[in-house]
C-alpha cells in the first residue's frame, strides 16, 4: 500500500503524464468526462462521469482499414492507430468490472486485437466512491465500491490519498513513482466501513435478482409484462450508448474519391435498422427490440458467462433515459413474475 498527501496530487497526476498519456476525470461543459490531462487540470467532484472509460478502450468510432483504388488495381491501406501506453486515473468500481464484462466479449475467439491492443496499452487506476449516489445500485450486482478492482485501486481519507496496487501493471506503475511512500495494508479500513455504511442504506442496493438465470430464460421472454415497459419507450439508444457494458457496433464504408476507408462506430440494439442486419431474426417492433436489450443484460449474459450479469448498477440509464424507464424498474416488474 502507497500514500500520498492530497495536497500532492497535482504532482502525481504531472509524474504519471510524464510517462505515457494520462486520463483523469475533469469538468467540461456542465458535466465530468475522462480528458487528457494537462498541468493545472482539477478532478471534477462528480461522482461519475457522464460516460464511462470504455470510451479509451472502445472508442465510438474508431478508423479500420483503407482501400486505395488505381484502375483495376486495390491496394489494403493499413489506417489503425497503433496505440501507446496510457493511464486511466478515477475509474468507479462499476465501471472497472465493466472491463470483465468486455474482455469476455472481445478478447473471447475471435479475438478484437484493436481491443485487445488497448487492453494491453492501458492501465486502470480506480478510484472508491466515498460518497455513492441514490441511482448506483453496484451492490445488487456483487460489486463493492469500497474495494474497486483495476489495475489500481485508490482511496481518499481524510487529507490522503491511498493506493493499492491490484495487478502486474499496476505495481510497475506504483513503483515508478517515487513521491509515493509505504504504509499499512490496513490504512483503508476506515473508509472502507464509511463507504459500506452509505451504501446499506441506499435504495436500490439491495435489488432482488432471484430467478435472473436459464432456468427462467421463457417466463421472461413471454412475460406479458413487455408490453407495458415497452409501450412509452423512444427507441432513442440513449441508454446504450451511456452504458459501460454494450458494445454493438457498426461498420461502414466511406468513398474518398480515390478508395474507401473503413470505420467502426457504436450502434444500438434499440435501432430498428441495426437488428435488420445483425441478426437473421429482424425485431420489428420496438416491443421486441426493448426486450431484447434487457433480457441480454439480466438474463442471456448472465446464462452464458457463469452468472456475470451485463449490468454493472452505474445508474447511468436511471439519470438519462427521457421516459425514466431503467433497468432497475425492468427488473423489478419480470421478478414478480417468478415469484
Amino acid at each position: 500500500m502507497k500514500q500520498l498527501a492530497l495536497s500532492k496530487l497535482n504532482e502525481l497526476f504531472a509524474a504519471m503524464a510524464a510517462q505515457q498519456q494520462l486520463y483523469i476525470p475533469a469538468d467540461n461543459g456542465g458535466q465530468a468526462q475522462f480528458l487528457p490531462y494537462v498541468d493545472g487540470m482539477e478532478l471534477t467532484k462528480s461522482l461519475n462521469t457522464a460516460r464511462s472509460a470504455k470510451d479509451l478502450f472502445f472508442p465510438q468510432t474508431e478508423d479500420i482499414v483503407g482501400f486505395q483504388v488505381k484502375g483495376t488495381e486495390i491496394t489494403i491501406e493499413e489506417t489503425r492507430d497503433p496505440g501507446a501506453p496510457f493511464v486511466v486515473f478515477g475509474v468507479r468500481a462499476c465501471d472497472a468490472r465493466s472491463f470483465d464484462i468486455l474482455d469476455r466479449v472481445f478478447l473471447s475467439d475471435p479475438v478484437d486485437t484493436f481491443y485487445e491492443t488497448r487492453r494491453a496499452n492501458g492501465i486502470v487506476v480506480t478510484l472508491a466512491c466515498a460518497h455513492p449516489e441514490e441511482t448506483c445500485f453496484c451492490g445488487a450486482f456483487g460489486i463493492d465500491p469500497a474495494n474497486p478492482g483495476g489495475d489500481v485501486a485508490a482511496w481518499m481519507a481524510g487529507e490522503t490519498l491511498y493506493l493499492r496496487a491490484n495487478t502486474e501493471k499496476g505495481e510497475k506503475l506504483l513503483s515508478s513513482l517515487p513521491l509515493l511512500s509505504d504504509c499499512d495494508d490496513n490504512a483503508v479500513e476506515t473508509v472502507q466501513a464509511e463507504i459500506h455504511a452509505i451504501t446499506e442504506k441506499l435504495p436500490l442496493n439491495k435489488l432482488d435478482l432471484t430467478g435472473f438465470d436459464g432456468d427462467h430464460l421463457m417466463e421472461h421472454f413471454n412475460n406479458p409484462a413487455w408490453s407495458k415497459l415497452s409501450e412509452s419507450c423512444l427507441g432513442c439508444g440513449t441508454c446504450t450508448f451511456v452504458c459501460p457494458t454494450c458494445q454493438c457496433y457498426d461498420v461502414r464504408d466511406f468513398d474518398t474519391g480515390h478508395g474507401v476507408r473503413r470505420f467502426r462506430c457504436w450502434d444500438s440494439c434499440m435501432y430498428s435498422d441495426f437488428t435488420m442486419m445483425a441478426h437473421g431474426t429482424n425485431r420489428p417492433t420496438q416491443k421486441e427490440r426493448f426486450r431484447q436489450r434487457f433480457m441480454h443484460k439480466l438474463v442471456y449474459f448472465p446464462s452464458n458467462n457463469d452468472g456475470i450479469y451485463g449490468c454493472v448498477g452505474c445508474g447511468r440509464c436511471l439519470a438519462k433515459c427521457p421516459i425514466s424507464m431503467n433497468i432497475v424498474k425492468v427488473a423489478k416488474t419480470l421478478g414478480e413474475g417468478t415469484k
